[in-house]
């Protein structure tokens, strides 16, 4: 027996690329969209209505997150604010491997802990679907025990947690002035364990002056493909070393912060389909000035993602929405873009584009309903709690 229908009818309509002109219609039948049309019509569909009238988009998606980490970093924030620079901080030990410190620390139970209030924050704001990155282990059983804690935090709660391996986000103190032996570990001992677990769904590696070289970041694409793993890169955040260009190379999923990105470069993402994930959050946080090239990447048809970058160093920041304003007034998005950006294009950035991030037949019924007039109030204002109803696969009502 098939499932029954549910009916919204009179949306105002986002569908993840474009706000529809006229009131519409979503039919869903069990976890998938069966239909989208004008009202005006939807006479002959059958089925329960649950809701006449309000604004609809599709479920956002925060595509790029550290959510599962250990401790915090607030005394960094004050160092920044009293001179330092991020790579400073680095340098002197601090940073990322403040957080390594920390979460190799910690139990998988306290990293759960900790985690789940800040997943639990970003689906108050909409949020259905997620990334999670490792990074802060930099050992094999800590970066593990990390991808469980994402993977664990995506059975307990009513989110789609995609997982991402980044082993290479920093060098470890053990390995200190022996960045292409730690490579060695990440290649040929960590990817394997992560695969044969099936604790991830694709390959990061932070490609910078501050951590790892091309030829390094290269290597590990390298492994991950070997494994059947897509890959993506932290690139272009601090200089423009060549990471996006290697990604595109590899036909990567993202190429993420991307500030220093040049033409070329914005080229071959275009062909390779390699979507450039705008990190607002890091760029406000860090007092960064250099904006990313958002014309360029206008003009060669290149997605732009924008997510939260939620981390404890550089974004420590939980709220998805608050994005979509940063990346209007910090990198003059249009709202519709940022919007695109949390939806259809996140989607593609985790490779899951034939699955959500837009409201289509076939895709998974994961969408929200807002107590607000139109779309782009959610970039205009700074208001959490603005969400009325958020329906994940198919009409489940998750208050």
């Amino acid at each position: 027996m098939l499932a029954p229908r549910r009916l919204w009818h009179n949306i105002t309509l986002f569908d993840g690329r474009t706000l529809q002109p006229v009131p519409m219609t979503i039919a869903v039948i069990d976890d998938r969209i069966e239909q989208v049309c004008p009202t005006t019509d939807a006479a002959g569909l059958e089925g329960e209505v649950m809701q006449v009238g309000g604004v609809m988009t599709p479920g956002l998606i925060d595509c790029h997150t550290h959510l599962v980490f250990g401790g915090q970093r607030a005394d960094e924030f004050e160092q920044r604010l009293e001179g330092a620079s991020y790579e400073d901080i680095a340098h002197a030990g601090g940073g990322i491997l403040s957080t390594v410190r920390a979460t190799r620390a910690a139990s998988e139970d306290e990293l759960h802990a900790q985690a789940r209030p800040r997943l639990e924050a970003l689906l108050r704001d909409g949020v259905t679907t997620v990334e999670i990155k490792s990074g802060y282990g930099l050992t094999t059983e800590d970066e593990l025990k990390m991808l469980r804690v994402a993977r664990r935090l995506g059975r307990e709660l009513p989110v789609r947690v995609q997982t991402t391996f980044l082993g290479a986000h920093a060098l470890p103190p053990e390995f200190k002035g022996n960045a292409d032996g730690y490579i060695d570990l990440v290649c040929h001992e960590m990817i394997p364990a992560v695969a044969a677990a099936g604790l991830a769904d694709a390959v990061d590696v932070f490609c910078e002056g501050i951590a790892f070289s091309v030829a390094q970041s290269e290597r590990v694409f390298q492994a991950a493909q070997a494994h059947g793993l897509p890959v993506k890169a932290h690139a272009e955040q601090l200089s423009n070393l060549g990471g996006s260009a290697l990604t595109a190379r590899y036909k990567g999923l993202s190429a993420d912060h991307i500030e220093w990105l040049d033409e070329p470069t914005v080229k071959a993402m275009a062909e390779a389909g390699t979507v450039a994930t705008l990190l607002p959050g890091a760029f406000y946080t860090l007092r960064e000035t250099r904006v990313p090239p958002i014309e360029l990447l206008r003009q060669h048809g290149v997605p732009m993602a924008v997510a939260t970058d939620g981390n404890p160093g550089s974004s420590p920041i939980f709220q998805l929405t608050l994005m979509l304003h940063m990346a209007c007034t910090l990198f003059r998005l249009t709202p519709q873009e940022a919007l695109q950006g949390v939806t259809t294009n996140a989607a593609q950035a985790l490779g899951l584009q034939q699955q959500t991030g837009r409201i289509a037949p076939g895709l998974a019924a994961d969408f929200c309903l807002w107590d607000i007039d139109a779309p782009n109030e959610l970039a205009y204002a700074v208001q959490p709690g603005r969400l009325v109803e958020r329906v994940f696969n198919g009409g489940v009502h998750k208050a």
